[in-house]
């Protein structure tokens, strides 16, 4: 009897330690580099106003919200603007994903847009009229500018 309550509880131990040490090598992880704070709340008040009338404009339907994408083209990548016919898009960030971004760089541009760059992750919805066609989990760049919030207006794919 003492030999299989001592076998019982080498066996609890052994099992201790092996979930332990996996949990430690599963749970430990080092991110390289040093953290850096977004521009404070100001910034991301702006971002998150950026995502609210986005969405309000696309409530609005298709034509309102293309209105509000043309005048938040970011200035410098106004030739950049994608007609999204009759699609909405929603976009609903996740707050505590927002960081700069300051080597972005737009798709085939040779410099970063002015002003200071942040990153969100967003899930995205796309619609047309009542139905939804699609939904994927995806990054957005918004950039901060002379006290303004400025995007990339999304093009759908060809």
């Amino acid at each position: 009897m003492t030999d299989l309550k001592h076998h019982r509880g080498m066996t609890v131990r052994r099992l201790a330690v092996a979930v332990l040490a996996a949990a430690a090598a599963g749970c430990s992880t080092t991110v390289a580099g040093t953290p850096v704070a977004a521009g404070g709340d100001a910034d991301t008040d702006l971002v998150l106003a950026y995502f609210t009338a986005l969405n309000d404009a696309g409530e609005q339907g298709a034509d309102s919200q293309a209105d509000f994408l043309r005048r938040t083209q970011h200035p410098d990548f106004t030739d950049r603007f994608c007609d999204l016919d009759d699609l909405v898009v929603r976009m609903a960030p996740v707050a505590s994903t927002l960081r700069p971004d300051p080597d972005w760089k737009p798709e085939k541009s040779a410099d970063a847009p002015r002003g200071d760059t942040y990153v969100i992750a967003v899930t995205v919805t796309i619609r047309r009229g009542t139905a939804t066609l699609g939904e994927q989990i995806g990054s957005q760049r918004v950039v901060l500018l002379g006290g303004e919030a400025y995007g990339f207006t999304p093009c759908p794919a060809e």
